[in-house]
């Protein structure tokens, strides 16, 4: 098959609506049943077995079977990135709920969310400039990590060193946040101060949804660790 056809291949698999909601639900990371992503799109059992068989077929998706259960996750960080970077290219603005329930979903994923395996809205970038401030992250032409970042990350947030190393995915990469419209934090360092912060109980989940709040001890921690004041974070 050409590039082209790839490519086009490619386009396919996320120019359909419902396929489209699968994958950005799928940004927080974790693996979902083929019924709680029917009932996230609002379409029969049949219809999202159909569409999410295709996306496997195409490599944006991996199955994995646990007992009679049967599970979907993005194929990895580069299908997350894409997944990520085609979002930030959408209005700056959504579409505006229709119900209460909604807005507050919105208002949620805009103050802090997971995307795939790092931090992103309000909470994403606040994080991102408080490091580079710090000296912990060069953002001119690029982002990169430096070396009082790699002691940062191994030493005061007590992360393990061999997380760093080892893998051919970025070190560090700049992500434009879809609702921010800002650079926050991805690659191998995003992932593991979204693990630290998830692991120390600083940061947690919001229902079923992939906004995450952070908590009165992620507060003082951050607080601590980056000089960051959380109160817009936590308004």
């Amino acid at each position: 098959m050409s590039r082209s056809a790839q490519l086009a291949a490619l386009a396919a698999l996320l120019a359909d609506n419902t396929r489209a909601a699968f994958c950005l639900a799928l940004l927080d990371g974790r693996a979902w049943t083929a019924s709680e992503l029917a009932a996230h799109a609002g379409v029969a059992p049949s219809t999202a077995s159909e569409h999410l068989g295709r996306l496997v077929r195409g490599g944006l998706l991996v199955e994995r079977r646990q007992g009679r259960h049967r599970y979907v996750q993005l194929a990895g960080p580069r299908a997350a990135e894409l997944v990520e970077l085609l979002a930030s290219r959408l209005d700056a603005v959504p579409d505006p709920p229709r119900t209460l329930r909604g807005s507050r979903v919105s208002e949620a994923l805009a103050r802090g969310r997971t995307c795939y395996d790092h931090l992103a809205g309000r909470l994403g970038v606040a994080i991102t400039d408080a490091m580079a401030a710090r000296g912990l992250l060069e953002l001119t032409g690029g982002c990169a990590l430096t070396a009082d970042g790699t002691t940062w990350l191994t030493g005061p947030l007590g992360a393990d060193p061999g997380q760093l190393r080892g893998t051919r995915r970025p070190l560090a990469r700049a992500c434009l946040d879809w609702t921010e419209r800002r650079t926050h934090l991805a690659g191998v360092a995003g992932a593991v101060v979204c693990s630290r912060l998830f692991a120390g109980g600083w940061v947690r989940r919001v229902g079923s949804d992939r906004a995450v709040r952070l908590t009165p001890s992620g507060a003082d921690a951050l607080r601590d660790l980056l000089n960051l004041d959380p109160e817009p974070l936590t308004a």
